[in-house]
This record gives structure tokens, C-alpha cells and sequence, in this order.
């Protein structure tokens, strides 16, 4: 079942003016459609400067586009209002690349998970400790550390954080924005079970944005290779990896670390 399409999507950003007086463009998102399927995850892949954040952006409605749509579950979310426009912002949360940069340093970490809750509406007052206490347990984390500070907690830990805010509303679809790239090797490890194991339990549906092959053959069911603002190949995981078409992808493919390796479990203290 289809949860949201993209459909000719182009970002366009003035740069400088040309001599005759015209605008000069980047192109940051030029014209890309994809689809994903509830449940499912579909990947963005490609090297730093290709357009995948601004994607991300734009399906999360943080910006408007130069044109094209985005639709989810039909709705075109660049005309929601209202009641329409709260349900998607409720539907549609981020886990962002750097979770210090994300956190405020001045809430603590039940402000930060109990703010949506409160939001939302999702669970009456008396009730934020003991939903906030439930979602720390989801990501690996006790209770006890409800009362501290952001800087109080290693990059991994403040990403689980992250991850338990996301949570909060019961979001149909989390934009996952290079989860992992902010992190130590080893502890993105524990990130991503953490990820395959809450897809498996919530069915939650992924936009994961990553430059790193490995991690997307393990995690994603759809791939879509952008290059220059554009998605150049796009196709079910396990054929891209296999048979990839676009020279671009042979180029990724050929560069990256040893493909086929899934990240192992790790059962030590959570990082």
C-alpha cells in the first residue's frame, strides 16, 4: 500500500545573477519521482552535495518546491491545512544526522520526549513519565535518566533520544536523515538493530537518507541513487546490488567497503 509519492519534484536555488541580468539556478532536486510503500523503507543514496537533504526537507515540508508534488496517503502536503496539516505533522517526524545539534542542551530528556506527547495530545498529563519511561525503554534507555542534560549522554545515547522523540506520536512515516554518519563505527552498529528492531515491532515506514552502501543493503527495501539532483537508478535493494544499471552506481558500488556484511548485534551497554 502506497504511503507517499513524489512526483517530478525539482528544488531550484538562485545563485548568482549572469551578466545578460537572469538568475543562475542550482539544481538541487531537479525533477525526481519515487514512491514508498507503508512498511517499507526506501533508501536515498549518493555522495555529499546531491540533493538528499533537500529532499528530506521538502517531504518533511520545511520547504516549498520550485514545483512538482509531494502526496501522502493522496494528499498533496504542500495544500494541507488545518486539521489536515497537524495529522501530517503528527504522521511524519526526522531523526536527524547530529542528535547533540538536535537536543537543546537546556531541557532535559523527559522536556524533550514529554513536548510531543504534549503536543499532540497524545496521553493526558499525569501520564508523561510513565509514556516517556516506556519510550526510553524502547531505545535501550532506563528511566533514570529522565532528569539529565543532553551533554550528560555519549553521541549514541543522544541519538536513542532522538529516536524515542520521534516515537512520541506514533508517526506513520520518520525521515531518517544520516542517523548513523555523526557516530562512532561501533556504536553505529547498536543504532541500526535499534532501527530493524522498532521497524519490526511499530511496522514504521522509513525515508533513510545515507551515503553509506553497507547500511542501506542491510536496512532498506527500495533504493534510489541520486546523482546531481537527480535519481539516476531506482529499484528493489537486492537488485540494485546485484545487477546495478547506471554507470554512476557501478562508480558507488566499485568505491564502497565490502557489500553483503550485515552490521553484528551488540548485547554491551548501549553507547
Amino acid at each position: 500500500m502506497e504511503l507517499l509519492r513524489v512526483k517530478a519534484l525539482k528544488k531550484y536555488f538562485p545563485v548568482k545573477k549572469k551578466l545578460a541580468g537572469g538568475p543562475l539556478w542550482l539544481r538541487a532536486v531537479d525533477g525526481i519521482d519515487f514512491l514508498i510503500e507503508k512498511d517499507k523503507v526506501f533508501a536515498l543514496v549518493g555522495e555529499s552535495g546531491c540533493g538528499k537533504s533537500t529532499v528530506a526537507r521538502l517531504v518533511l515540508k520545511l520547504m516549498k518546491p520550485t514545483s512538482g508534488e509531494i502526496l501522502f496517503e493522496g494528499r498533496n502536503i504542500f495544500a494541507l491545512k488545518g486539521d489536515f496539516l497537524k495529522a501530517f505533522r503528527k504522521s511524519v517526524q526526522i531523526i536527524f544526522q547530529d542528535p547533540f545539534a538536535s537536543l537543546n542542551p537546556r531541557r532535559t530528556v523527559f522536556d524533550t520526549i514529554s513536548e510531543p506527547l504534549k503536543i499532540h495530545r497524545i496521553v493526558d498529563k499525569k501520564y508523561f513519565k510513565d509514556a516517556s519511561a516506556e519510550l526510553l525503554k524502547k531505545v535501550g534507555l532506563g528511566a533514570d535518566v529522565m532528569n539529565r542534560y543532553p551533554h550528560e549522554f555519549s553521541g549514541g545515547q543522544r541519538q536513542r533520544i532522538c529516536i524515542a522523540r520521534a516515537l512520541a506520536v506514533n508517526p506513520k512515516l520518520i525521515v531518517a536523515d544520516e542517523p548513523l554518519s555523526a557516530l562512532d563505527v561501533s556504536i553505529q552498529a547498536q543504532i541500526l538493530n535499534l532501527l530493524q528492531k522498532l521497524r519490526e515491532e511499530t511496522k514504521i515506514t522509513f525515508l533513510f537518507i545515507s551515503h553509506d552502501l553497507k547500511i542501506v543493503n542491510y536496512f532498506s527495501d527500495t533504493v534510489g541513487v541520486m546523482y546531481l539532483g537527480k535519481i539516476v537508478e531506482y529499484a528493489k535493494t537486492g537488485d540494485l546490488f546485484k545487477n546495478p544499471m547506471h554507470p554512476y552506481t557501478v562508480l558507488l558500488l566499485s568505491s564502497a567497503p565490502k557489500i553483503g556484511v550485515k552490521p553484528s548485534a551488540v548485547s554491551h551497554q548501549p553507547d
